[in-house]
């Protein structure tokens, strides 16, 4: 057994030239740490002669953004390699292929995305994504169909439960999301500026019903394995690809946290773009892009999940009539109240989005704030009532006309 220890970019290299096939042995091998997340190591290993190059990803026993304070169990890391393989399998191409690990190392290796952006950044930049809803509309779709009691044998899905059960990571979103939003907690953060939002949160019993009610599905609803934190830091993109990555929060739970992260991150965006784009066209123009995302990556999904459900059911009873439109409907609305407990805390929980923090004008980035938790709060508080991706749209609207510039 080797001993577990964090590695050092020398010794990246090292153990990147005794694995078999990307680099010869002689090979001249760089290695740069470029991980900028909260709980690892990532290291990039490039050979100076040839036009490879590798990831490997280790996790750390501890939460770099606190320290050795927080500690986590780095069995995530086998979470997160297995999840990887498993959604290789449902969905070939869209995430990195896992070329080696080492459990006792704590490590994944895997394929180079080089060649993509995070998607947070590469529409912080401007970029358009034409293709991004049919594609995560599929990943979802499929990731979340094949792994729950529609799409697989019963027995084998409790079985696969034991395999994911993921406590640390879960205790992290449990808490960040579900709860310290909600009262005073050391791990908030938020600027001055919006105090008053903060302490509405705290005080606002209406709102504290329904996240008790998305705890509670969070805690209980094992429908699906979900990759756990999708959101646009999680996304490599280029116009014609899309490949999902850092599955390391992966557990059974309900399928809208999933559909949830991923509108929440774009509406996010959306809420920033007045900070960003000062003439009023343009603006206008992409805010309307980013709209039509969010309605069409909840259609998407819907359509590819409702064909699944068609060709590939093995549940008897749910051929009920009747049944799918009442699973879809309730998936939809957990869906909305999970994307706006996620909106409200990137704006005062531990960790931000940089798509508003790094709006340099400081009235421009309380705006945007403030348009965030209302967009949230409102999704949240009607979670339980909507239908349509249409009605969210009306909801976004008619929230930020209670935001005063």
């Amino acid at each position: 057994m080797t001993q577990y220890h964090p590695l050092t970019p020398q010794e990246a290299i090292e153990l990147a030239k005794t694995l078999p096939g990307p680099f010869a042995a002689d090979a001249n091998l760089d290695c740069h740490e470029i991980g900028d997340g909260n709980l690892n190591l990532v290291f990039h290993i490039t050979d100076q002669s040839s036009d490879k190059s590798i990831i490997i990803k280790q996790a750390l026993p501890y939460a770099k953004v606190v320290g050795e304070s927080w500690p986590l169990s780095l069995v995530r890391a086998r979470i997160e390699r297995e999840i990887l393989q498993e959604e290789y399998r449902l969905c070939p191409g869209m995430v990195p292929e896992v070329y080696h690990y080492d459990d006792d190392l704590a490590l994944t290796v895997m394929e180079d995305l080089s060649d993509h952006v995070i998607m947070r950044k590469g529409l912080i930049d401007g970029a358009s994504y034409p293709l991004f809803a049919q594609h995560i509309g599929e990943f979802m779709a499929r990731t979340l169909f094949f792994t729950s009691d529609l799409g697989m044998n019963q027995q084998q899905k409790k079985e696969q439960q034991g395999r994911f059960v993921n406590p640390d990571q879960c205790k992290i979103t449990e808490d960040l999301i579900f709860d310290e939003p909600y009262r005073i907690a050391p791990n908030n953060n938020y600027e001055a500026a919006i105090d008053d939002e903060a302490e509405a949160l705290r005080t606002d019993e209406a709102l504290h019903l329904e996240i008790a009610l998305l705890r509670e599905k969070f805690l209980t609803h094992g429908q699906a394995l979900l990759h756990g934190d999708l959101h646009t830091g999680s996304i490599f993109v280029t116009p014609e690809s899309t490949k999902v990555i850092d599955p390391e929060f992966a557990f059974y739970g309900p399928m809208g946290f999933d559909v949830g992260a991923v509108l929440a991150n774009l509406l996010l965006h959306y809420v920033s773009l007045s900070g960003r784009i000062s003439e009023h066209s343009a603006r206008k123009e992409r805010e309307t892009e980013l709209l039509d995302m969010v309605r069409d990556v909840w259609t998407e999904f819907e359509t590819r999940f409702r064909a699944l459900w068609a060709s590939d059911l093995m549940d008897p009873m749910a051929k009920t009539p009747g049944y799918q439109n009442l699973y879809v409907q309730q998936l939809f609305r957990d869906t909305i109240g999970f994307t706006g407990a996620k909106m409200v805390r990137r704006i005062v929980g531990l960790a931000h989005v940089a798509d508003i923090d790094t709006i340099t004008d400081a009235a421009e980035r309380e705006h945007a704030q403030r348009k965030a938790l209302a967009v949230g709060k409102a999704l949240i508080k009607n979670n339980r009532h909507v239908n349509t991706i249409g009605e969210i749209l009306d909801l976004v609207s008619s929230a930020l006309t209670t935001v005063k510039v």
